[in-house]
């Protein structure tokens, strides 16, 4: 395997997926390989699988960029809204590049796809703003002006009629509700259009792995702003965090 490549790390609710990443291209440079999420995920718990799956790999001194479904600032996790609340306050920085003698970087997981999108994908080239988000279990969003970052925007959490947005907007809704494509995406029309009302973006981005599906509702979101599907979907995470950890590195 590839070892003098970055390597990105997506720690995600049921899954911990990591490869290495060629950055020229933006593409895994080897095999994704993936390990079932403990529980309870703590920091501790979570730092012995990436532990594992770092062996898996021969040993390299290239950084480790990692996504977590949190706010990150400095490296130091400031929320947990779907993940064990022991990471509150925690240096993930510090307790990962300890457990595993590698360079670590922590970035919050809809901000990592945004940077992938925004170096390689739908977002690549686009000046202004663009706002990217990830449809999954939340809404994540990452905030590009310019191809530049403004982390931690955290737009899933907006209310929305009285509502956390992402607790009827998000694909883990539908899913749970049994909704159409159509009558999910007027709940994301109320959505999108909420968020174009405060930022008045240029474009929009959607991700997330149902954006595999776009084509069932994406043309149905009734808003005045360009809407256009991730290109890199569910590996925008990897590639966004070996990215991140390759430039703080």
């Amino acid at each position: 395997m590839n070892t003098s490549l970055p390597f990105g790390i997506d720690f995600g609710g049921s899954g911990i997926k990591g490869t290495t990443v060629d950055l020229d291209r933006g593409e895994f440079a080897d095999d994704r390989v993936r390990i079932a999420t403990p529980s309870p995920s703590t920091p501790e718990a979570v730092a012995d699988v990436f532990v594992e799956l770092l062996a898996r790999f021969s040993d390299s001194s290239a950084p480790v960029g990692v996504t977590v479904p949190a706010v990150v600032r400095h490296g130091v996790v400031g929320s947990a809204a779907n993940i064990d609340r022991s990471w509150i306050g925690t240096d993930a920085d510090a307790v990962f590049t300890a457990a595993t003698g590698r360079d670590v970087h922590v970035v919050n997981d809809a901000d990592a796809a945004g940077l992938a999108e925004a170096t390689y994908g739908a977002a690549r080239g686009r000046q202004g703003l663009v706002i990217v988000t990830t449809l999954g279990t939340g809404i994540g969003s990452a905030i590009i002006h310019d191809g530049v970052l403004v982390p931690n925007s955290e737009l899933g959490h907006l209310e929305v009629d009285g509502h956390d947005a992402e607790s009827r907007a998000a694909n883990s809704a539908r899913e749970r509700g049994g909704l159409s494509w159509e009558a999910w995406a007027e709940r994301l029309t109320v959505y999108y259009a909420t968020v174009e009302a405060l930022f008045s973006p240029d474009l929009f981005v959607v991700g997330g792995g149902v954006s595999k599906h776009a084509e069932h509702f994406l043309p149905l979101i009734d808003v005045r702003t360009p809407l256009v599907p991730a290109t890199l979907q569910n590996r925008a995470g990897i590639v966004g965090a070996a990215l991140h950890a390759a430039r703080a590195g």
